[in-house]
């Protein structure tokens, strides 16, 4: 039998169920997740740096290491992830499994907490229903970075069929005590009590509508909110492995329901979260989506002028500047990254940093897991409502005579058969476009892909999708709808070789 080829994107792996992804295969990214964890001693398998560390911080050292592992609410995703644990512990490695399915941030806070060693969690996010995968996360709790990554391919390809199929059955392994069976929820509940002003939420009366998407936020969302004493009106919480036929995402189209929801019972807001629960949706007391550009400004605008806290922002190169503006009159760096919320989490790792997103849905603050955590964002958005006493888009308007407005979009585009990808990129570096939409390129950015901006501050922004199709990702802002449609046709004309 051929050796799978298993290859992790900018946020893991992921695979069709029963083709690419099946239990072999997944035993193999187990296995080789337990080698590079005994290999490395950043990660404290017999690590005396990392033991030395412990003993400072007045820690006991750990009898051996441990892997998280958790899962979404995909098909056989508890199967699956039995069938890591078995593997992982065959390794010698104490295997700390969810007791049921579970966020992607919860299994981030987990790794922390518990010291260990790194954790799996399978789930293949927002894509559609008949694919599953795996994320590996680092000891510090974020996403992994690609030096990491492809230490973990190797180890895959490297693999004997003995050394794959070696494990310690579920039920011995929870004997022994080198599976443990365990309820991430109130940690996760507690960590968020400390990072939150529940009391603000809890007198302001909210009335808010979570969704779950059928996905892993069903036993966080709407719980936590309800704690936090705001009445809860909770969809698509039952499981549904096919997600009523379409990806878990937290676009606009999939969230007609909650809209409705919102409107009709004359609510504060709707919150959701996507199908691993480490991105956020949010619609406005009349049915307005929220999209996520505007979203990490307004959290870091509540935090500065709300809490008063203070800190560096980081954001992905293809976000929004309305975060920089917000960031700006609040006297706030702004440190820029390569797309992929890996980047912007290492940044978040020093601990200088008291936001950081990305436009995709991605966001955490100061003093939580440097991992997107869809949950926080939701529970930060109802907490700025609560503090305002106000719509968002009021917020956004007050907003606006402050530091601007900022319109943007973002494109999928296929490039023309004649139009080869390497030969695109080739062209934009020897020779750019200086003017775009009628007016003179100012800079350009080649951080990831290649950024045009303006002197007027709006921007263009084009960078390959990284997906199996020959497509281009374009990102463009700019004040109004005019200028925006402006910059998306000299994208087309680009993505087309004619400039």
């Amino acid at each position: 039998m051929a050796t799978p080829n298993i290859k992790f994107g900018t946020s893991g792996w992921r695979a069709v169920i029963g083709e690419e992804f099946n239990l072999a295969t997944l035993r193999r990214v187990a296995h080789a997740a337990a080698e590079h964890v005994k290999e490395n001693r950043e990660y404290g398998y017999k690590g005396e740096e990392f033991l030395l560390s412990l003993r400072k911080a007045g820690k006991p050292a750990p009898k051996t290491a441990k892997i998280v592992i958790g899962y979404d609410t995909r098909y056989m995703s508890e199967d699956f992830a039995k069938n890591a644990a078995e593997a992982i512990a065959s390794e010698g490695i104490t295997a700390i499994i969810s007791h049921s399915d579970t966020p992607t941030p919860v299994v981030a806070f987990e790794v922390m907490k518990n010291d260990a060693s790194g954790g799996l969690m399978l789930t293949a996010s927002q894509n559609q229903p008949y694919y599953s995968g795996v994320k590996w996360t680092p000891y510090w709790g974020g996403p992994a970075m690609p030096e990491i990554t492809a230490d973990l391919e190797a180890r895959v390809q490297a693999l004997t069929i003995a050394e794959v199929e070696k494990i310690i059955p579920f039920d011995h392994g929870v004997t022994a005590g080198i599976i443990m069976v365990k309820d991430f929820r109130e940690d996760y509940f507690k960590q968020l009590s400390s990072l939150l002003d529940l009391g603000a939420i809890k007198k302001a009366g909210l009335k808010i509508a979570t969704d779950s998407v059928n996905g892993a936020a069903r036993g966080y969302l709407r719980p936590m909110l309800e704690r936090a004493g705001a009445k809860v009106t909770g969809l698509r919480e039952e499981r549904d492995v096919l997600f009523g036929g379409r990806a878990p995402d937290t676009g606009e189209e999939n969230l007609k329901g909650l809209r409705e929801a919102v409107v009709k019972g004359k609510l504060n807001l709707g919150l959701a979260c996507d199908g691993d629960a480490d991105r956020f949706g949010v619609i406005d007391s009349d049915g307005t989506w929220i999209s996520p550009n505007l979203v990490l400004g307004l959290v870091l605008e509540h935090l500065a002028k709300n809490r008063g806290l203070k800190g560096k922002v980081a954001r992905s190169v293809m976000t929004s500047h309305f975060t920089d503006a917000i960031a700006k009159s609040h006297g706030l760096e702004v440190r820029e990254t390569a797309v992929g919320f890996k980047h912007v989490g290492n940044l978040m790792r020093t601990g200088q940093y008291l936001l950081g997103g990305e436009e995709s849905g991605g966001l955490t603050i100061m003093n939580h897991v440097p991992e997107k955590d869809g949950i926080l964002a939701c529970l930060l958005m109802a907490e700025m409502v609560a503090y305002e006493r106000k719509p968002i888009k009021k917020i956004i308007a007050d907003l606006a005579k402050k530091v601007g407005t900022f319109t943007n979009t973002r494109l999928t585009l296929q490039l023309d058969k004649n139009v080869h990808m390497e030969g695109l990129v080739e062209k934009l570096k020897l020779n750019p476009p200086l003017s775009l939409a009628g007016a003179p390129v100012w800079r350009i950015d080649q951080t990831d892909g290649f950024k045009f901006i303006m002197k007027d501050g709006s921007w263009l922004g084009l960078r390959p999708a990284g997906s199996a199709e020959p497509t281009v990702r374009l990102y463009a802002e700019a004040a109004d709808q005019k200028k925006i449609a402006a910059l998306c046709e000299a994208g087309r004309k680009i993505v087309a070789g004619k400039f």
